[in-house]
């Protein structure tokens, strides 16, 4: 299955980036980050059930038996990521706690070396990749040539604290800072105009949700 949107066709486990999504293969990790939705109180890998046939379908981990270690891996790495997007050379370190989901990553998983047709001497994940642990290495093998190229910088989290959603930002001057300015960047800056004009110690009212109709409770791992 496959889902289009702006002349692009996403595959079916990216069809909840509905818009500044980032070219393959970067596209999987972006998709990875973005299965929690704060602005929707959405979360993708709450339900286990739900969690398993995302993992099977975007190829991070065959479909199998009951996995609440892998479930609980997947949300903390997916955290761990959502940190490395995040950072950048003027942020704080990255903690301890941030990165321990990761080194269990590269403790868990299989790596292996190809050597291709070509003569070039390849680091890749296990494939297929049986285990969550695999799945993630390959994302990670995916950033460190994003890295390597340049896009990864392009990829980046909205500026909105209560958003945060993974986008790819393609204008040419790379300062993109929101995942949407109808929404997400003219909410932030109205939010600042008013804490500027607001007497000291008075209250800002809750906003309503701009992007959606009033969410659901957020759901909870079973």
């Amino acid at each position: 299955m496959t889902a289009s949107l702006d002349a692009m066709t996403l595959p079916s486990w990216a069809s909840h980036v509905d818009f500044k999504a980032a070219p393959m293969p970067l596209l999987r990790v972006q998709a990875f980050v973005d299965t929690l939705d704060l602005d929707l109180r959405r979360d993708i890998l709450a339900d286990p059930e739900e969690a398993r046939a995302w993992l099977a379908d975007a190829g991070l981990r065959e479909s199998g038996p009951d996995f609440r270690a892998d479930l609980r891996l997947a949300r903390e790495a997916r955290e761990s990521i959502r940190a490395l997007i995040g950072h950048d050379a003027e942020s704080e370190p990255l903690t301890p706690d941030q990165l321990e989901p990761l080194e269990t990553v590269l403790r868990e998983a299989q790596l292996r070396l190809d050597v291709t047709a070509e003569g070039r001497v390849l680091l890749a994940a296990g494939a297929p990749p049986v285990s969550l642990a695999d799945g993630i290495l390959g994302l990670l093998l995916i950033i460190r040539d994003a890295q390597a190229d340049g896009s990864w910088d392009r990829l980046k989290l909205c500026s909105n604290p209560d958003c945060r959603w993974a986008f790819y930002d393609r204008s040419h001057s790379r300062q993109g800072a929101w995942c949407d300015m109808a929404s997400c960047g003219n909410r932030l800056k109205n939010r600042n105009l008013r804490a500027r004009r607001r007497p000291t110690g008075t209250a800002e009212p809750a906003e309503p949700n701009e992007r959606t109709e009033p969410a659901e409770p957020a759901v909870t791992a079973g």
